[in-house]
C-alpha cells in the first residue's frame, strides 16, 4: 500500500484519499472567493434587485391607466331600472356591465373577476355581482368586494348619457 504525500492529503484530486479529508477542498483554491467576495456580491445583487422592482414600480405609476374611448352601449330604455346589459369594452373582447340601479341610476363595471378574470354576471334575484368560479361576490353600486377570494374592486367604467344613449367613456382600473 502506497502512502499518500502530505500536501495531496488535503487535496480533492485524489480520489483513494477524498473520503478521509474533512473538508474535501483544495487549499490552493481557498484563496479565490472570500467569504467576504461572495457576502459583497450578494448585497449588489440584492440592491439591484431592489432598484429595479422600485423602477418598475414607479412606471406603473407613471404611466396612463385608463384605458378605452367613446362607445356607444344603448338607449335608456333598452335598459329597465333592476337590470344589466352586457357589453364589450374598451376592447372587443373584454367583458363589460352595464347596471340600471333600481333607483334608475346607471353604473358600469368591467366584466372580468379580480382575482382569475372569471366572467361577473349581475344576479338580480340577489341584488349581486357574481363571480361562479370561486364564490366572488361585488357590490352592484361601487363594485367593492362583498366576498371571496377577489383582491380588488372591479374596474369602474365612466359613462356619459347624451340624448338618451348611454356612452362608456374610460375604464379606470381599482
Amino acid at each position: 500500500m502506497s502512502q499518500i504525500p502530505e500536501e495531496r492529503l488535503h487535496s480533492n484530486r485524489t480520489r483513494a484519499g477524498r473520503w478521509q479529508v474533512e473538508f474535501p477542498y483544495g487549499w490552493h483554491a481557498d484563496d479565490l472567493v472570500s467569504r467576504r467576495h461572495l457576502l459583497r456580491w450578494a448585497v449588489l445583487a440584492s440592491g439591484a434587485l431592489f432598484g429595479a422592482t422600485g423602477v418598475l414600480a414607479g412606471l406603473g405609476y407613471a404611466k396612463e391607466r385608463t384605458r378605452g374611448g367613446r362607445q356607444r352601449i344603448a338607449t335608456i330604455n333598452d335598459v329597465p331600472a333592476g337590470t344589466a346589459r352586457y357589453f364589450n369594452y374598451p376592447e372587443q373582447g373584454d367583458l363589460a356591465i352595464l347596471l340600471r340601479r333600481p333607483t334608475g341610476q346607471f353604473v358600469a363595471y368591467g366584466g372580468k373577476c379580480t382575482h382569475l378574470s372569471c366572467a361577473v354576471y349581475y344576479d338580480a334575484r340577489q341584488n349581486k355581482l357574481l363571480c361562479p368560479c370561486h364564490n366572488g361576490i361585488f357590490d352592484p353600486d361601487t363594485g367593492e368586494v362583498l366576498a371571496g377570494p377577489p383582491p380588488r374592486p372591479l374596474p369602474k367604467i365612466t359613462l356619459r348619457i347624451e340624448d338618451q344613449t348611454i356612452y362608456a367613456v374610460e375604464e379606470v382600473p381599482s
